[in-house]
């Protein structure tokens, strides 16, 4: 198996480590594992693209490299230039420091590598480690996603095979619960939730000129989601995953729509 991995967190990461040895694990002793990350971090763009602007691309040793862009860039470089001619198998996308759970979802560059990977019709799944009091200080705290991540992966590798190629694909979202390895519970299927009360905002700071700045802020993430819903599995000790689409269309509106118009 050829797998290439990205990240939004950058090319030095140490989520990028465990990813690797997840993909190494999955790609086995006659794989491949190419790796085309953010050269700086990337946190936050979403599926930003650099449309209107070119990037630099550096080669950092055999199979790794570093492009000035978003992860979804990354993709792009791997699959059309780097890999030109012989596609991945799959795309990995992580392993993100911090989880990508609920309203997350809407702003992650893990997810933007991902879902640009099932847009150009290669399977993928984007990896995140949640944080919190239990895991966040410990030796290695990305060990929930090391140990269990391969297994992951593979429960969901054959539901994303022979997609119709015009509809859009399905891919993957996997977060691993806030607590070691060894307290992981388990795997479970659990839909996108939203965290009551949690947005991002603005937090004004005044520099030691007097100039104003603006930092943005995060909410409390240990606030639980609706029940079964990604976000909540989490904090109960889970590995959430959820089956995704690029399709943004709320269905369950259309037929209201029609009535109105």
């Amino acid at each position: 198996m050829r797998i290439l991995i990205t990240n939004d967190d950058g090319i030095n990461a140490p989520g990028l480590v465990t990813c690797a040895a997840i993909a190494r694990e999955l790609a086995g002793p006659q794989g491949e594992v190419w790796t085309v990350a953010p050269a700086f971090e990337q946190s936050g763009v979403a599926h930003c693209i650099s449309y209107t602007h070119p990037m630099m691309m550096s080669q950092l040793d055999e199979r790794r490299f570093a492009a000035e862009g978003s992860p979804a860039d990354c993709v792009l470089v791997g699959l059309h230039d780097v890999l030109k001619g012989t596609p991945p198998d799959l795309v990995l996308s992580g392993v993100n420091r911090g989880n990508n759970s609920a309203e997350n979802v809407l702003y992650s560059g893990t997810l933007g590598g991902a879902l640009e990977a099932a847009l150009q019709g290669v399977p993928s799944v984007a990896l995140s480690q949640y944080l919190g009091p239990e895991n966040f200080d410990i030796a290695d705290p990305f060990e929930g996603a090391a140990r269990h991540g391969a297994e992951a992966v593979r429960r969901v590798l054959p539901l994303m095979q022979d997609q119709a190629s015009d509809a859009y694909r399905l891919f993957f979202n996997i977060n691993f619960p806030p607590c070691p390895a060894d307290a992981v519970k388990g795997l479970r299927a659990a839909p996108q939730g939203l965290r009551p009360g949690v947005n991002f905002g603005v937090e004004p700071h005044l520099s030691p000129s007097g100039r104003r700045f603006l930092w943005i802020k995060g909410g409390d993430q240990r606030v639980r989601a609706g029940e079964g819903s990604d976000a909540s599995v989490n904090l109960d000790g889970y590995v959430s995953i959820t089956p995704m689409r690029a399709d943004l269309t709320a269905h369950d509106a259309l037929a209201a729509l029609e009535a109105a118009l």
